[in-house]
């Protein structure tokens, strides 16, 4: 009894990981009812593993629970972006100045290797096809863990990890592919690399609330432009 118990458990985590990857992905579009029994064959899971994980995810914010009427995908709002963009860059600066303090040679080394791979594949701006593209995004996401992977608070990056999803959950959700857009998104984190590489923790903090604050501002627009 204990070991299935516990093959559940894993079970809910694991379909945890891939309904939140999906919703963070665009697969689930925001205010979408999350059938169970479309979902279990989607997944090729039981109804109660899958139920379990989207009971968890309901406490991360990306799923809603309703009474009586099962779950759906949390909607989408300005609100809500402004204040995780706002939160993210709170903890993204605790976590950046401590990695800087932290950071040996082998830790500077990781970020380089981080911006050499996303510079080799950024050829145009955020906010245009690239930040749609599977290969950038992966990319982008190593770059900023990089950028904190000698912060030693675990909880600190079990939070900006969350936060991170939400952020790209809302890129993908309301940023548009052709949309023209004339920022440098390949200066902004060479300039934040070299700051940190030059271990000028108020430049790097400086520098990577400026590139959020572009991002916010970009899908600000693209709300507004697609309500139009």
């Amino acid at each position: 009894m204990a070991g299935e118990q516990s093959l559940k458990r894993t079970m809910a985590s694991q379909l945890a990981d891939s309904v939140r990857n999906d919703i963070v992905n665009g697969k689930f579009a925001p205010g979408a009812r999350l059938n169970l029994n479309d979902l279990s064959k989607h997944y090729a899971a039981g109804l109660s593993p899958l139920r379990e994980a989207l009971s968890r995810l309901s406490t991360s914010g990306f799923i809603t629970a309703e009474d009586q009427r099962g779950f759906r995908v949390s909607e989408i709002s300005r609100k809500e972006l402004v204040d995780t963009q706002r939160i993210r860059l709170e903890l993204e600066s605790i976590a950046l100045r401590e990695s800087i303090t932290n950071g040996d040679v082998n830790w500077e080394g990781e970020v380089v290797a981080a911006h050499h791979r996303i510079s080799r594949i950024q050829k145009t701006p955020e906010g245009g096809r690239l930040a749609l593209d599977k290969d950038w995004e992966t990319a982008h996401h190593n770059f900023h863990t990089a950028l904190l992977s000698a912060c030693e608070s675990e909880w600190l990056m079990l939070f900006i990890k969350t936060l991170f999803e939400c952020s790209t959950r809302y890129r993908k959700a309301v940023v548009l592919s052709d949309r023209p857009h004339k920022r440098d998104v390949a200066n902004e984190h060479q300039n934040l690399m070299d700051a940190v590489l030059n271990k000028d923790a108020d430049q790097a903090c400086a520098l990577l609330g400026a590139h959020y604050n572009e991002t916010t501002e970009f899908i600000l627009a693209s709300m507004n432009e697609g309500e139009k």
